[in-house]
C-alpha cells in the first residue's frame, strides 16, 4: 500500500475474492435484482445496528429523500440540517419542497449540539419546522439522547444522517447504551454503503426504523409508490376478477413513488462486506489510535478532532484541524505538497449553507462554528487497507511540513 509512487486517497473499498465470488454468485443465479439478496442484506443489517426494520435502496441520497417522503414533508414545512454536512442531507428537503433552516455545529468536533439546533429553532424562519436532521460527523455521533428531548419537547421527527457512523456504539446518561442506527431516539436513520464507506457495494443506502408504519411507507416509495396488496387496493372492479379473487396481474400506485431499488448484485456485496465489519471496524479504530498518538506532537499546528464522551466511533473520516497560518502555506498548499509526497486529502465538508444555491435562496448568514471548523480542517486517508507503512508515510509527510514550518 505504500509503495513509492502510490498516492494515498483519502478512503477506498477493501474487496476481497470472497466479495467477489459473493457478486458472481448472484450473476450466475436467477435474481439479479428485485431477489432474495435485498431481504437477506437487510435482515442482516437489521441486526448489526439492532433496528426492527431496514429498507435498502439505491444509496445514501436516496435514503434521505425516502425519509424527507415518509415523513410527508413538503410546502411550508421546515427541515432543520447541520450546516457541516454533505448536500445530501439538506438537498433532501428541497425535493420536497420543504425549506431548510441551518444549524451551526462545534467547531471542535464538527457536530451539530442540541443548543445548535434549539438556537436554530428560536429563530422566525423555523417557526414551521417539522424535522430535525442531526448528522454523525465523521464517525462520532451526535448527543442523540439530548435531540431527541429536544425534538419530542417541541413535537418534530428525527432523521439520523448516519453515513459515517455505521459501527458507532453511545452510551446514554441512565447506563446502557446502543449502536447507532437502533432509533431509539428518532423516527429513522440512513446510511451510505459508497466505497469509501465502512462497508462497500458499489453504490447502495438503507433507511432503518422502528416504526412498521414509516417501515412500509418507505418500501413502497422506493418503488414507484405501487403495491400489489389486494386489501389496499382503491378500485375493487379492476383489482378483482368477477368471481372476486385478485387480478394476478393488477397493481396500483396510490401515490407517487421513485425507482430507489437497490439489485441483488450490490446486496451480495453488502452482505459479503458485513461480514468482516468487525475487521473493518477494529483497523479503523487502530488506525485512528495511531494516528492520534504520532500527531500529539504536532499539536497546537496540527490538532485531530476533538473526541465527545458519549460515544465510541468506527470513524468514517479522520480530518485534523492544522494552523495554516502557522504553516505559512494555505490549505491548497498543504494538500499539494502531501500529494507530492505520496499522501492524498481532502476538506470535508464546504458549509452547505455557503454553497451558491443556498446562499441566493436564504441569503448569506454567519454560523461561525462550522466556518472555523471548516477554514482549518483537511482529512487524512483511513480506511481498512491502509497499512502501518502507509500510516507513517502520512505521519512523517505532515512532520516535515510542520517542521519547515
Amino acid at each position: 500500500m505504500a509503495e513509492k509512487n502510490f498516492v494515498l486517497p483519502y478512503g477506498r473499498q477493501s474487496v476481497d475474492e470472497d466479495d467477489i465470488a459473493a457478486v458472481v454468485e448472484v450473476l450466475r443465479g436467477d435474481w439479479l435484482t428485485q431477489g432474495p439478496a435485498v431481504a437477506a442484506f437487510e435482515s442482516a443489517l437489521g441486526s448489526r445496528v439492532d433496528a426492527r426494520h431496514v429498507v435498502a435502496c439505491t444509496n445514501g441520497t436516496a435514503a434521505l429523500h425516502l425519509t424527507a417522503l415518509a415523513l410527508k414533508l413538503g410546502p411550508g414545512d421546515v427541515a432543520v440540517v447541520p450546516t457541516m454536512t454533505f448536500l445530501a442531507t439538506a438537498n433532501a428537503a428541497r425535493y420536497v419542497g420543504a425549506e431548510v433552516v441551518f444549524a451551526d455545529v462545534d467547531p471542535e468536533t464538527g457536530l451539530c449540539r442540541p443548543e445548535d439546533f434549539a438556537t436554530a429553532l428560536e429563530r422566525p424562519e423555523a417557526a414551521q419546522a417539522r424535522a430535525l436532521f442531526p448528522v454523525h460527523y465523521a464517525g462520532q455521533c451526535c448527543d442523540m439522547e439530548s435531540v431527541g428531548e429536544l425534538a419530542r419537547a417541541r413535537g418534530l421527527r428525527v432523521v439520523e444522517d448516519a453515513c459515517h457512523a455505521l459501527g458507532t456504539t453511545y452510551r446514554a446518561r441512565a447506563g446502557g447504551g446502543g449502536t447507532v442506527g437502533d432509533c431509539r431516539w428518532s423516527d429513522m436513520a440512513i446510511f451510505s454503503f459508497h466505497p469509501v464507506k465502512m462497508i462497500a457495494m458499489g453504490e447502495g443506502g438503507a433507511v432503518t426504523t422502528n416504526d412498521a408504519g414509516l417501515a412500509e411507507r418507505l418500501a413502497l416509495l422506493r418503488s414507484h409508490g405501487m403495491h400489489r396488496e389486494p386489501a389496499a387496493m382503491l378500485d375493487a372492479d379492476l383489482a378483482r376478477a368477477p368471481s372476486g379473487a385478485p387480478n394476478p396481474w393488477y397493481y396500483e400506485m396510490p401515490e407517487v413513488g421513485f425507482n430507489y431499488r437497490v439489485s441483488d448484485i450490490n446486496c451480495a456485496l453488502g452482505m459479503s462486506q458485513l461480514r468482516k465489519f468487525e475487521r473493518f471496524a477494529a483497523r479503523r479504530r487502530e488506525i485512528a489510535a495511531a494516528y492520534d498518538r504520532a500527531l500529539a506532537p504536532l499539536s497546537p499546528v496540527v490538532r485531530p478532532l476533538a473526541h465527545v464522551p458519549w460515544c465510541d466511533p468506527v470513524l468514517h473520516l479522520y480530518p485534523v484541524r492544522i494552523d495554516f497560518a502557522a504553516l505559512k502555506r494555505d490549505r491548497a498548499a498543504v494538500m499539494q505538497e502531501l500529494r507530492a509526497a505520496g499522501v492524498g486529502t481532502q476538506v470535508h465538508y464546504l458549509p452547505v449553507h455557503m454553497q451558491p444555491y443556498y446562499r441566493e435562496r436564504y441569503g448569506r448568514r454567519s454560523l461561525p462554528g462550522a466556518e472555523a471548523y471548516y477554514a482549518s480542517t483537511l482529512s487524512l486517508p483511513l480506511f481498512p487497507g491502509l497499512d502501518d507503512d502507509g500510516v507513517n508515510r502520512v505521519v512523517d509527510a505532515l512532520t516535515r511540513l510542520v517542521n519547515a514550518g
